[in-house]
């Protein structure tokens, strides 16, 4: 099992009435949070592979909510697959391994 997570900042922005990434500038400017339009783009449009406190304070005194309003886990079975070797493989999606084709000069 893994652990998937879910950012649902944009949502929350959205019922606050903010559509834009660049209004959100200087609501956190107000909270002592300096960040750049292309940051709090990146961070409203995708989740976050890390989030300093600060931030996710400003962002939950802003939007009115708790941590827990904003991202959410989910447990995810990972598929597992046997190999011809008897190995296990994990969590590799659609991608197989190819077979190694070894040709001798000269023949097809």
């Amino acid at each position: 099992m893994t652990r998937k997570f879910e950012w649902h900042l944009r949502r929350k922005l959205a019922d606050q009435g903010l559509y834009k990434t660049t209004e959100l500038v200087p609501l956190l400017a107000e909270r002592g949070v300096s960040l750049s339009r292309e940051q709090v783009y990146r961070l409203v449009t995708s989740p976050p592979q890390r989030l300093n406190m600060e931030v996710l304070d400003a962002l939950c005194e802003i939007l009115a909510c708790t941590p827990n309003d904003l991202i959410t886990f989910e447990e995810v079975a990972v598929k597992q697959v046997k190999t011809a070797g008897g190995g296990m493989v994990t969590g590799i999606g659609s991608l197989r391994p190819v077979p190694a084709q070894i040709k001798r000069p000269g023949k097809e």
